[in-house]
């Protein structure tokens, strides 16, 4: 149908010079004239692609119009609710009246509902004792005639009255149409024939090359989409989040260990042996190496005695110690562990011990927190103040949720200092959530075992309407902090938070499983925007 309705077009034009108003044209095959909003769309198929080639020039005319509803086209072939409720009763005098009852199995509940109103108001039923009865013997069903004439030609010599009255009940829709002007183009004529879109080795062979028409190159034609690559929500908003570490003058710590010992993920961090963070449940121990290698003996001796008998200041947790504890072997429940590993090279110094210049492996060169590390620098009792952070993947034997995983990303976060306050963590904390776009941050007091003051930080999800627990802070104990070889005046702040839940935030996600796992889109991996914290 399509060269032989762009055969129509131009022979009308060729006879005629202009087509005023497509609506006119009576398209092949047909009997009427393409007044409906369907054949016009067919006509604008046939419009563009003899407009390609410079054959014709057309300009479009915009215009409303009304169809019927689904409820509407039940009325063209069945009758209006008003008239189907007049049909099934009996004339006054003739029969027993119809109840409300008998009538609803007749008509149904919804044209009983609708059409008893509407057949009172015009005057067709009455009501006789239980039941109604018609008034009329004959009547015009105005409705389904209305109907009739928009389904025909979009519009009802009524006028808009009774056009808005059948759109508020719902029986038509407005809908936008078109029409069209049509003029002969530059290149116009009455052949069909279609100009060539590629230059063959026949066309060269023959010469015809010389005599075709081709077909204009479009150069503002969309190329078609590359199927490259995209980075996952996580990475972009690990991008950022490190990109504020950096800012803030802080270092990346190593955290390329996922196995660690049971003795630096816990116990360096006075963790009791009893803990039930360290059971089956909780922890992903392996099976095969099961055992770490021994950490260096004087510290390892130092962690062990403040556990069992307690030191500096501590009474300890006055528990057996199990050599056999410490060295399992396990994915690591936390980026902490590699937290103490660092802090314990940083206090490598402040135990005399002989090391080479490496201030930037801790702070990229940032000057003291507090404003004291130069002056307690020239004390030569080796400390140092850093600043230290980490992103990486964290593993827990946890029942899986809509915000919980067991595997999942955390980000850690030290700052080592003199004289370091709980004021000076909630004071950062608050500003670095804020540069990651999260105004809401609210604290509440925790237990840790290796922090004393601790906080849960808590950050309002606007997807699930509730406040959500986005991260764990405190200072480091003096148990952790002394055996390591620290001064006792150095405060270490220490704060870990997940990747995922800001992302979710960030992102409107309210289900972690749609973040990471099978079910994640890869279409909305594609398209989902840079984040801008």
């Amino acid at each position: 149908m399509s060269e032989a309705l762009q055969q129509l077009l131009l022979d009308t034009l060729e006879a005629h010079s202009d087509i005023n108003d497509t609506r006119s044209l009576i398209l092949p095959g047909q009997a009427q004239p393409a007044s409906s909003n369907e054949d016009q769309i067919t006509i604008l198929g046939a419009l563009n692609s003899l407009l390609s080639r410079d054959m014709i020039q057309y300009e479009t005319h915009e215009v409303l119009s009304h169809v019927p509803t689904a409820e509407g086209a039940q009325i063209l072939n069945d009758g209006s609710h008003e008239a189907r409720v007049w049909s099934v009763l009996p004339v006054q005098g003739q029969g027993d009246p119809v109840t409300p009852v008998q009538l609803k199995k007749k008509v149904g509940d919804e044209t009983a509902k609708v059409g008893q109103g509407r057949a009172f108001k015009n005057g067709w039923i009455a009501k006789a004792g239980d039941g109604f009865v018609k008034l009329l013997s004959e009547i015009r069903d105005v409705t389904q005639v209305d109907l009739q004439e928009i389904a025909a030609t979009g519009s009802l010599q009524a006028g808009e009255k009774v056009l808005a009255d059948l759109r508020k009940r719902k029986l038509i829709i407005q809908k936008k149409g078109q029409w069209f002007t049509v003029h002969k183009g530059s290149k116009f004529s009455t052949s069909t024939a279609k100009p060539e879109t590629d230059l063959t080795a026949d066309m060269l062979a023959t010469g015809s090359w010389k005599t075709s028409t081709y077909k204009q190159y479009n150069f503002d034609a969309e190329g078609i989409p590359t199927a490259g690559g995209a980075l996952h929500p996580l990475l972009k908003v690990r991008e950022e989040i490190r990109n504020i570490f950096l800012e803030m003058g802080f270092a990346e710590m190593p955290t390329a260990s996922f196995v660690e010992s049971g003795f630096w993920c816990f116990d360096a961090l006075f963790v009791p042996q009893q803990h039930p963070a360290r059971d089956l449940q909780d922890t992903f121990y392996l099976s095969d190496p099961k055992e770490s290698l021994p950490p260096d003996a004087d510290y390892y001796k130092r962690v062990s005695t403040i556990h069992e008998h307690g030191g500096y200041g501590s009474a300890g947790y006055r528990a057996p110690w199990s050599h056999e504890e410490s060295r399992k072997l396990l994915l690591r429940t936390h980026t902490t562990a590699s937290s103490a590993h660092m802090l314990y090279k940083l206090a490598a110094k402040c135990r005399g011990e002989a090391i080479e210049n490496d201030t930037g492996e801790y702070t990229h060169g940032a000057t003291s927190t507090s404003g004291q590390g130069e002056k307690v620098f020239k004390s030569d009792d080796g400390f140092r103040p850093a600043k230290l952070f980490s992103i990486d993947r964290v593993f827990r034997n946890e029942t899986m949720d809509a915000t919980h995983l067991a595997e999942f990303h955390q980000v850690e976060g030290v700052v080592a200092d003199r004289d370091l306050t709980l004021a000076d963590l909630i004071g950062f904390m608050r500003v670095f959530f804020s540069k990651m776009g999260i105004e809401k941050v609210r604290f509440k007091p925790a237990y840790n075992p290796y922090t004393e003051p601790s906080l849960e930080i808590f950050a309002f999800h606007p997807m699930l309407d509730r406040w959500v627990e986005v991260g764990n802070s405190g200072m480091f104990r003096p148990e952790m902090l002394e055996p390591m070889g620290f001064p006792r005046d150095v405060r270490v702040h220490g704060w870990g938070l997940s990747l995922e839940r800001p992302t979710m935030i960030r992102y409107g996600i309210n289900n972690i499983r749609t973040l990471v796992g099978h079910k994640v889109s890869i279409e909305g991996i594609e398209h989902s925007p840079a984040v801008m914290f």
